[in-house]
């Protein structure tokens, strides 16, 4: 499994909002350049992140995003799921299709517990635990 360029620019959105969180509207042309992200394609990110009500626009001179969530209420694995689709490194076998005992073996003893190790730490980090708002210890800190 390899996270696109999709899920990475929309998880650096979404931190860069959450690190932005006492303005009222962020304009994407800040963010494209605080981030180094084309502003184009963050744009196309924007549009998923805004239909699935990670974020909210605003028209206008002054418009621009914020979060629609508190930072502690958007979930890593959540909004991945939504920029990238499952986050499964195989697909599970078709309902139809008779699997070896080889392959149901591999699948049981190493697939399924990737994916299960996978999403145990998408699906325990929030906006808020990336950017260190809610708690300290889990957050990354990184001394020069």
């Amino acid at each position: 499994m390899k996270i696109s360029t999709r899920g990475r620019y929309g998880i650096r959105l979404l931190i860069d909002l959450a690190e932005h969180t006492g303005e009222d509207h962020v304009a994407l042309a800040s963010v494209a350049d605080r981030q180094k992200i084309s502003i184009r394609y963050l744009e196309q990110v924007a549009v998923i992140l805004r239909r699935s009500g990670f974020i909210r626009s605003v028209k206008g001179a002054s418009g621009g995003y914020a979060l629609a969530l508190r930072a502690q209420d958007i979930v890593i694995g959540e909004a991945l799921r939504v920029l990238e689709g499952d986050m499964l490194v195989v697909d599970p076998p078709l309902p139809n299709k008779t699997e070896t005992k080889l392959q149901r073996c591999i699948r049981l003893t190493v697939f399924n517990r990737l994916n299960d190790r996978i999403a145990a730490v998408i699906d325990r980090k929030t906006l808020a635990s990336v950017v260190g708002t809610v708690d300290p210890d889990e957050s990354y800190m990184y001394f020069i």
